[in-house]
């Protein structure tokens, strides 16, 4: 059901920016503060051009900043909604699971594969295995409220993850039960580009920025159990840091 359109949302006569400038910043303000849920529907365009008295070309304009910015999705015939859209702290060690429960979601996986293989060479070397020694390879899509948001592909000794079967969904729950949780990680975050597997798996346009992401998890001791390299949709995650100044 869409809410109706609030004078709050209004372009400021005396403000010298754009009006659809300011009528996407008001738009935006309300969705980053909650008035409107994930997968709510926005005020149609003739609603806020009648309502707000702007132009059909002024509320499209400030539609199409939303769309750009990933706050909300168009529907082709059906119109414009709220976008998922995760906000992950970097100082957190915690699954994709946990992180989409955490926030209201439900998270699922979309398994692509789920075999134990001998390790690669690169792979070796991130987990300290020797030449010749097999893992347990999971490949999938993560999904939020049925929406792909990730790829991923997790690598775990096979002394660690004998049967990668077993994984139904939060491979962090299944690491607990059998007391190999990761105490701490490092992770790797950069920018690719879409390749056409990858945009396909996604279901964005090929070429389409994405976040890389490589984790390495280690347990207490130090031993490294969980290699996982994850493509996330970049429309919808935002990764935060909080720094402090040393003194």
């Amino acid at each position: 059901m869409k809410k109706s359109v609030v004078p709050a949302f209004a372009p400021d006569a005396d403000d010298a920016s754009p009006l659809y400038l300011q009528l996407a910043r008001n738009l935006g303000d309300a969705v980053r503060d909650g008035r409107y849920q994930v997968h709510e529907a926005l005020p149609s365009e003739r609603n806020l051009s009648e309502s707000l008295g702007v132009s059909r070309v002024t509320a499209r304009k400030a539609i199409d900043q939303l769309v750009d910015q990933g706050l909300i999705v168009r529907k082709r015939g059906s119109g414009n909604y709220i976008a998922p859209h995760l906000e992950l702290p970097l100082s957190r060690l915690s699954s994709f699971s946990e992180e989409l429960i955490r926030r209201g979601y439900k998270p699922s996986s979309r398994w692509l594969a789920r075999h134990i293989t001998e390790v690669a060479p690169d792979e070796q070397l991130s987990l300290g295995l020797s030449l010749g020694a097999t893992v347990a390879r999971l490949e999938r899509l993560r999904l939020a409220d049925d929406v792909v948001v990730a790829a991923e592909m997790s690598v775990l000794p096979s002394t660690v993850l004998p049967n990668p079967q077993a994984v139904e969904n939060s491979l962090y729950e299944f690491l607990a039960r059998t007391r190999h949780t990761p105490a701490r990680a490092l992770q790797h975050i950069k920018a690719l580009n879409a390749s056409i597997k990858l945009a396909e798996q996604l279901e964005v346009p090929v070429g389409q920025a994405v976040l890389f992401i490589t984790r390495i998890g280690y347990l207490e001791s130090g031993q490294a159990v969980e290699l996982t390299h994850t493509y996330c949709r970049s429309d919808y995650y935002d990764f935060v840091a909080e720094m402090r100044r040393e003194n």
